[in-house]
């Protein structure tokens, strides 16, 4: 079953992000906090949302998500910041369920594309997008300012 997320998921969508940081060779890199994921999902202004996948009463996976937009096109889209889904449920078509959900959300709310990265080195995850017809967008480059460059930037 696929659900939206609701407060009481907090703690287990902070645990998913921490396992899918320590997949991803970033064990430390995770700062968010409880109150951080209740704040930014669920706050008097959420900027993104998630879903849960569940078997019974266990969660096997989530998927958090925002919308951008595209100029170019004049629709919103949706971008996945986080798919997760605990190794024992791999391979079992959560993965496949919670995009295709993600899908549907961008159909009903008329959303041009959906769109994440990928790390390059991640074969499995890379062929699995592949198979439901993601294309990789090999010719932009994604750019990033955090922290002091954040900040000097904000100051002019």
């Amino acid at each position: 079953m696929i659900r939206d997320a609701t407060a009481a998921d907090v703690p287990t969508i902070l645990r998913f992000v921490k396992e899918l940081a320590i997949y991803e060779r970033e064990p430390d890199a995770v700062k968010a906090t409880e109150a951080d994921l209740t704040r930014v999902l669920f706050g008097d202004r959420p900027y993104a949302e998630a879903i849960i996948a569940e078997e019974g009463a266990t969660p096997l996976g989530f998927a958090l998500f925002f919308h951008n937009f595209s100029t170019w096109t004049g629709k919103p889209g949706i971008y996945l910041e986080d798919l997760y889904v605990t190794p024992d449920a791999r391979g079992a078509g959560v993965g496949k369920a919670l995009l295709a959900r993600l899908a549907a959300i961008g159909v009903e709310r008329d959303c041009g594309r959906l769109e994440w990265s990928v790390l390059d080195w991640n074969a499995p995850a890379i062929a699995f997008y592949r198979s439901l017809g993601a294309v990789a967008m090999d010719e932009w480059t994604v750019n990033r300012v955090t922290g002091d460059a954040l900040k000097a930037l904000a100051r002019g």
